[in-house]
């Protein structure tokens, strides 16, 4: 079981194909020390089990047919970043929800807005290749402002059919192996669902998220809880028909 709270980013550093699916390279600092076999990690929300590892610099983990398909690990290559977040152990602090690693389906970016800028991209200005580059190079330079992070961000997602029943306002919600609050949760008028979650500086700038666009999928995973209560729900409601 994870809590959401990413520890920091890796970089995919190897990748092997293979008949049952798909062997990742992961660098990492914190994350790779201490590493045990068998050792539980959260890949973008993605919960892998360490197969190989050299301590403090990378581990391995593989994908299965099932986990390549239903997530989108499979498109990533060698320099990409994923978030990591090793397992939470008994005594730790509880800082975020509970988060299974175990991904429901792939939404997607529909929109990215700058509190500090005032700035939007909205999914009818999809950014060009060199317009995701400005972007990036602009949150790799220096800041004037010392160390202090930058400004909120609010990012909207479009969620697959049948998510937004698991989702309410204020609630939890995992995106990327990241735990967010739902800032909202609309309905559009050809019945899409789309949650926005405020990004606070400091989530923005050590998760994935400052590198995502508009149009890039994101690994959703409801509150776990909201399933639980549907499905006893459905089971009161059924008992009284039998």
């Amino acid at each position: 079981m994870f809590t959401g709270i990413v520890e920091e980013t890796g970089d995919i550093v190897g990748r092997e194909r293979t008949e049952d699916g798909l062997r990742l390279r992961i660098a990492a600092d914190a994350v790779a020390t201490g590493l045990t076999h068998g050792q539980s990690i959260s890949v973008s929300g993605v919960c892998l089990t360490v197969e190989r590892y050299d301590d403090g610099a990378w581990f391995e983990v593989f994908l299965a047919t099932e986990t390549v398909e239903r997530t989108y690990l499979g498109n990533l290559g060698e320099g990409d970043t994923v978030n990591l977040e090793r397992a939470m152990p008994a005594d730790g602090r509880f800082d975020g929800h509970i988060v299974q690693g175990h991904v429901d389906a792939v939404a997607t970016v529909s929109n990215i807005e700058s509190v500090e800028e005032g700035e939007a991209q909205r999914a009818s200005e999809q950014p060009t290749n060199a317009e995701r580059s400005s972007a990036n190079s602009r949150a790799a330079e220096p800041r004037d402002d010392g160390d202090e992070p930058g400004g909120d961000w609010f990012f909207e997602f479009e969620l697959p059919e049948g998510y937004g029943r698991y989702v309410v306002e204020k609630g939890s919600i995992t995106l990327d192996g990241i735990s967010l609050t739902v800032a909202d949760l609309v309905t559009t008028e050809d019945g899409r669902d789309r949650v926005t979650v405020a990004i606070i500086p400091t989530t923005y700038e050590l998760t994935t998220l400052s590198e995502k666009a508009i149009g890039d999928p994101i690994h959703l995973e409801v509150d776990v809880l909201s399933k639980y209560v549907e499905r006893l729900l459905e089971s009161r409601f059924d008992s009284r028909f039998d």
